[in-house]
């Protein structure tokens, strides 16, 4: 095979920096409401979703809850990435049996600040053997295109669910299906580790007790020993997981895989559980609902949803 020349280097790089800049512009999200007093970490708690709406009280309670960290890290195969803030939201319908349901936001359970990938892509996928891979590695020396953003989504609701685990350590608090987003113009809009089929699948654990605080409050959120609602508080923790495994990237380079492979190579992917790890810093964890739900029954769900959008007012 005949070594790329500079003319061809630059026009694959400029192709793929074209196609990837025009594939990823996206659209803005609607900014999150600020809620009063009590309310204020549950901005996405989906209480007007039909299963928290359809909560009577009795058999079954709605909940909101949120879980914070402003840092962390997360190790995929061969490639340590440090996190910034995560936030999970969820609401949870507890049942008299015992069981629980989760009931994610439409836009996603959890939002992540983008994390910068040490090294970009030369450290993701340079040196290679790889033809065409070669001649673009050549081309990101000392080059802005070098820089990388991976960012973790959800991707499907969580499950499994323990309100109880929330309280204790090493035991997993619920299941986050998830995939990470890696962003840069020669890698396209659609490079993702883990798909909708094939997620990673996170279960956290508490590697210490979290402190336990407990709060009262009329349903808009304003403090009150004799209020209507109440809130608990779990925070100071840090959370782990080491157990999940993390499939191959797909989708990167022009959106089809151009490059899939050296991606692969050179991060250790397919990476089996034992070999990748998940740390978050300082959780706050959050969960609220009505004090007497049996109370408001047949309605606790339309009860707490009027509550959370009286907050907002």
């Amino acid at each position: 095979m005949p070594p790329i020349s500079p003319r061809a280097r630059l026009a694959t790089v400029s192709a793929l920096t074209a196609l990837g800049a025009f594939a990823s512009l996206g659209t803005a999200t609607a900014a999150e409401p600020a809620l009063n007093g009590e309310w204020a970490p549950f901005t996405r708690c989906p209480v007007d979703a039909p299963a928290m709406l359809a909560a009577d009280g009795f058999e079954r309670t709605p909940q909101c809850v949120v879980s914070t960290s402003a840092s962390g890290s997360i190790k995929l195969g061969d490639t340590t990435v440090t996190t910034g803030r995560t936030n999970l939201q969820i609401g949870v319908v507890q049942n008299a049996d015992g069981t629980s349901s989760v009931v994610a936001p439409a836009s996603g359970a959890l939002v992540a600040e983008p994390a910068t990938v040490p090294g970009g892509l030369l450290g993701l996928m340079c040196p290679s053997d790889i033809f065409v891979i070669t001649g673009i590695c050549e081309s990101l020396e000392n080059s802005s295109l070098n820089k990388i953003t991976a960012t973790m989504e959800s991707v499907g609701a969580p499950y499994a669910f323990d309100q109880t685990a929330g309280v204790l350590t090493d035991t997993p608090i619920i299941a986050l299906p998830v995939r990470i987003h890696l962003e840069n113009p020669l890698l396209g809009s659609r490079c993702y580790i883990g798909t909708a089929a094939d997620p990673i699948v996170l279960r956290p654990e508490n590697r210490q007790y979290p402190a336990f605080g407990m709060t009262f409050f009329q349903g808009d959120g304003t403090p009150d020993e004799a209020g209507e609602m109440s809130r608990i508080d779990l925070t100071g923790a840090t959370q782990n997981d080491s157990t999940f495994a993390v499939p191959g990237a797909t989708g990167c380079g022009l959106n089809i895989g151009l490059i899939n492979a050296a991606v692969n190579a050179k991060t250790g992917l397919p990476s089996a559980s034992g070999n990748n790890s998940l740390t978050l810093n300082d959780t706050r964890t959050h969960l609220t609902g009505l004090n007497a739900p049996g109370t408001a029954a047949p309605d606790a769900g339309k009860v707490l949803a009027e509550n959370w959008h009286s907050a907002a007012e």
